[in-house]
């Protein structure tokens, strides 16, 4: 049996260039998002989590790299880590935790027999999270639904800071 083939970093090359070139416009919004999203009223490696989670369900490589980087660099274990895409029955995740990888999974999952967010979820997030808070889980599910195209068709490099992750 062979070993799988492996893409040397420097050979990679996104789809799309980097599109700030054409809509300049782009940064701003995303730095209006980012800033929202980190006011402090949820701690970052919760928004880490999810927005981990959101990058397996949606199948991006990209999304996935960043933030196991981003977890990592804050000194996250790897059980937690690793056990993201089994959070349900994995022992490391705090109830604020579960709930935020809840929201977006029943965000970002088809439900075929009811809404995606039901009032009983609503009602334990709300349990768990103020107003401002809820928010800012809002605006962290949005966050990555505002760069899932970009992710999924102009296939950033992973990995690479913002900027940089876009072929030229």
């Amino acid at each position: 049996m062979s070993a799988p083939t492996t893409t040397n970093q420097e050979d990679l090359r996104s789809r799309m260039p980097n599109p700030l070139r054409f809509v300049p416009e782009m940064a701003a919004i995303a730095e209006g998002v980012h800033k929202a999203v980190g006011n402090g009223s949820i701690p970052q490696t919760t928004i880490s989590l999810l927005q981990l989670r959101a990058g397996q369900i949606l199948g991006s490589t990209y999304f996935t790299v960043r933030e196991t980087g981003n977890l990592r660099q804050a000194g996250e274990p790897e059980e937690r880590i690793t056990a993201v895409a089994t959070w349900r029955d994995a022992p490391y995740f705090t109830g604020e935790e579960r709930i935020a990888l809840e929201l977006v999974e029943a965000v970002l999952t088809p439900n075929p027999s009811g809404e995606r967010v039901p009032d009983e979820l609503y009602a334990r997030a709300s349990a768990q999270y103020d107003d401002k808070a809820l928010w800012s889980l809002v605006l962290a599910i949005g966050h990555i639904g505002f760069f899932t195209p970009a992710a999924l068709i102009a296939k950033p490099i992973p990995g690479r800071a913002p900027g940089q992750n876009y072929s030229e």
